[in-house]
């Protein structure tokens, strides 16, 4: 649900301009799957507020930047802590694991809390197929940031060009205060 608070935990940096279509499918299904489980959350935009914009672009990690270094919307934070992109976001939710990727507790009798729960150990305490599980989850993580190159190489340059027009808008906004 979204709320909107200064004290909200999950935040979404999004863009408000509906010309981009791929950025704005991805948006609404962060959204979408967040009121639907009843997650609150606050939506920031980053096309009307440019501190938004540049405190989203700062605190992207290296790794999740793409080539040109500037992370396209939506990238998702819990307060100030990064959870991660579309892409992780859509890992996260197929996994079951979307509490823990937003850095929330699992709801009780939750799938993501069952399976915490369920974890089987071993005598010594370990967690069975520990080993299985960290090779599974490398192999996983190297076939999305894979697909995140690809899927932001497609996107960049709509963005770049959405910025271009938001730019050129507010020179046009300031323009005409001064000619006032």
């Amino acid at each position: 649900m979204y709320i909107d608070s200064p004290d909200t935990g999950v935040i979404i940096y999004f863009l408000s301009l509906e010309f981009i279509v791929p950025i704005k499918k991805k948006q609404q299904e962060v959204v979408g799957f967040l009121e639907a489980n009843k997650i609150d959350f606050k939506e920031l935009d980053i096309a009307c507020d440019e501190d938004n914009r540049k405190w989203m672009r700062e605190n992207v990690p290296g790794e999740k930047k793409p080539q040109n270094g500037i992370p396209l919307p939506p990238q998702i934070f819990n307060e100030e802590q990064y959870c991660g992109d579309f892409e992780s976001f859509f890992s996260a939710k197929e996994e079951n694991i979307i509490y823990s990727f937003l850095g929330l507790a699992p709801p009780p009798g939750s799938t993501e809390g069952r399976i915490i729960e369920e974890e089987p150990t071993v005598p010594n305490g370990d967690v069975s197929g520990e080993e299985n599980k960290t090779a599974e989850e490398t192999e996983k993580s190297e076939a999305t940031e894979a697909n995140e190159v690809h899927t932001e190489d497609n996107v960049e340059a709509e963005a770049e060009s959405a910025e271009r027009v938001t730019e050129e808008q507010e020179e046009g906004k300031e323009q005409a205060v001064t000619e006032v």
